[in-house]
């Protein structure tokens, strides 16, 4: 059964004071890349969460986002008390060195803006919370994972629909075969007799020579091995396997057999029979790239 690399998945969490929305979606890639977009409350937890993605997903363009919208705030900016009273302090003994009169509200506004008079607090992870949130994550995954499979199973239809056309188009060359070996044999013919007259003609040594021409434009093989590439390529893809790059391989092999016959062909009908092959080869192996 196939599997596509293109999904999404989302899980949406309302806790005590913030709303987390996580998503994760994948494209097709040769290999599994992984990127994360999260706060950064949860940067320490990012590794737990690749590999949550390494251990499900095995292949993909993957990202995965975590959103929050927040009642409170990440961050609360304080006003550090110790520094600005002894800044206050400082100034209130030196404008009574200097006799200086000042006002408290303006020395305040003044103390304010000096170093270190405001700190930031930073919230610390709640492990509570992580758990629901890793949770949210394992339920985006899930979804995103669903949404492979179906996708998969439309890859399937699609590519499965026209390994049996390359299939009917096969069964259909042996029609035109023996035409075909007349045509052959009829062109040979003509041409020897134009360059040759009949009496210098060894008969035995041109059947010795006719025969070998045509077992090389013999295509019995190449149509066993296709017929057989195809029956292999339907076994293998409803595995339950990672197999998307050995379909590909098996897709090469077809092509591969196509060609051959189109090579070998020498006939106009035998000729659009592999045109069409190869159209829908094409269309099978694009999407061969977003199979898992």
């Amino acid at each position: 059964m196939l599997t596509s690399m293109t999904g999404f998945g989302k899980a949406t969490l309302e806790l005590e004071n913030k709303k987390v929305s996580i998503e994760i979606k994948s494209l097709n890639s040769k290999q599994l890349d992984i990127f994360t977009r999260i706060p950064n409350l949860y940067k320490e937890k990012d590794l737990v969460l690749r590999n949550d993605i390494k251990k499900q997903l095995e292949r993909g363009k993957v990202e995965l986002s975590i959103f929050i919208e927040s009642v409170g705030a990440e961050k609360e900016t304080k006003i550090n008390q110790p520094i600005v009273e002894a800044y206050y302090r400082q100034l209130q003994d030196l404008s009574e060195k200097l006799n200086i009169s000042i006002d408290n509200e303006p020395l305040l506004n003044t103390i304010i803006k000096l170093p270190d008079t405001l700190k930031v607090e930073y919230q610390t992870l709640d492990e509570n919370e992580w758990e629901l949130i890793h949770k949210g994550a394992q339920s985006a995954i899930e979804e995103l994972i669903q949404f492979r499979t179906q996708e998969g199973t439309a890859l399937e239809e699609d590519i499965f629909s026209r390994i049996h056309i390359i299939e009917d188009l096969l069964s259909q060359v042996p029609q035109f075969e023996e035409d075909r070996i007349n045509t052959i044999k009829t062109r040979i013919n003509d041409n020897l007799n134009e360059f040759v007259e009949k009496q210098h003609i060894d008969k035995n040594r041109f059947e010795q020579e006719m025969i070998y021409y045509l077992e090389k434009f013999d295509i019995t093989e190449e149509k066993v091995r296709l017929a057989n590439h195809c029956k292999y390529f339907i076994e293998t893809a409803q595995t339950h396997e990672s197999i998307g790059k050995k379909l590909g391989f098996i897709a090469q092999e077809i092509g591969r057999e196509i060609n051959t016959l189109g090579s070998k062909a020498n006939d106009t009908n035998l000729q659009k029979i592999v045109i069409q092959m190869k159209d829908e080869l094409e269309k099978i192996k694009e999407q061969l790239l977003n199979v898992l």
